[in-house]
């Protein structure tokens, strides 16, 4: 099971019932976290949710309703006696934007490691997740993210006649050495089967890429900044999205499930502007603090 949640969902500041941007995933033992506005750690105490196992951070962009939480929420894992290594990834500049905010925070007993993002499309095998890095549109130079754990074939060694010993390690995808005979993952796994996969999209407008990332995905996470429909001039002019754009993304994309979030100090009852955009797309829900699912492989 994939767990996944929404820790936050608001855009430029935090409100008293809405903090900043913040999407959590959990998979076997190990967390990936997206953005940290302001509000992120007193979200994850909230869920109920430890930072300690969090692996791996990307970052959208740099403005500071997306990281500005970073420095307190290091200083609790660090607080909750982490050593293992945190991964970060983001646009370039990464290290320079976390050093400078690390200056409040300077001192941890874990390392951090740092990918930045310089081609339009990027992708990277951390741990259980395949992590997919896409350009986006926005004032500042900001990316999406697919995240997805893959599947293995179904395991079938009946017909292969490989002694018990070895299934574990052909599992695991080595290569053995029987005797004579080399025996390789292919001889006891079938064709890789559909995983899972969540897409997130923040700070931007509607770009075909979006979709292309997004495509069937089990779960896609769309800005939705503003739910009137009087304002699309304003989405165009700081290049955010409105619910209508997104639904449309999710309609191209035959995604099975779309939330919104990132919403506009203003948009105050998000959830009054879904039925108007059902039309376009059925299965869209407008995202809540603490908004949780999981999600688990197809039969």
């Amino acid at each position: 099971m994939l767990d996944v949640c929404l820790l936050g969902t608001g855009g430029m500041m935090p409100l008293p019932y809405r903090w900043l941007t913040s999407l959590l995933v959990r998979y076997n033992g190990s967390s990936l976290l997206i953005d940290c506005g302001e509000g992120t750690q007193v979200a994850l105490k909230e869920k109920g949710w430890s930072p300690k196992p969090v692996d791996v951070i990307c970052f959208t962009h740099y403005h500071a309703d997306h990281i500005s939480g970073l420095p307190g929420l290091l200083l609790t894992m660090g607080n909750a006696e982490r050593t293992e290594p945190v991964i970060m990834i983001g646009p370039k500049g990464l290290e320079r934007v976390v050093g400078a905010l690390r200056t409040i925070a300077p001192e941890l007993p874990f390392p951090l490691r740092f990918i930045e993002l310089s081609e339009p499309r990027e992708q990277f095998q951390i741990g259980p997740y395949v992590i997919d890095a896409y350009k986006v549109n926005h004032n500042v130079t900001c990316y999406g993210y697919s995240i997805s754990i893959p599947r293995k074939g179904r395991f079938d060694v009946e017909q292969q006649q490989i002694p018990q010993k070895y299934w574990n390690r052909l599992q695991k995808g080595e290569t053995v050495q029987d005797g004579e005979r080399t025996l390789t993952p292919d001889m006891v796994l079938g064709p890789a089967r559909k995983g899972i996969r969540v897409t997130y999209c923040t700070d931007t407008r509607p770009v075909p890429v979006i979709a292309e990332y997004a495509k069937e995905a089990d779960l896609f996470i769309c800005e939705g900044m503003y739910g009137e429909k009087d304002k699309q001039k304003k989405a165009k002019e700081y290049k955010h999205m409105t619910f209508y754009e997104a639904a449309q993304l999710a309609k191209e994309a035959e995604v099975k499930e779309m939330w919104l979030t990132h919403f506009s100090p203003s948009l105050v009852r998000p959830a009054d502007y879904v039925a108007g955009i059902q039309k376009i797309f059925p299965n869209v829900q407008a995202g809540t603090d603490g908004k949780t699912v999981e999600l688990g492989f197809e039969d």
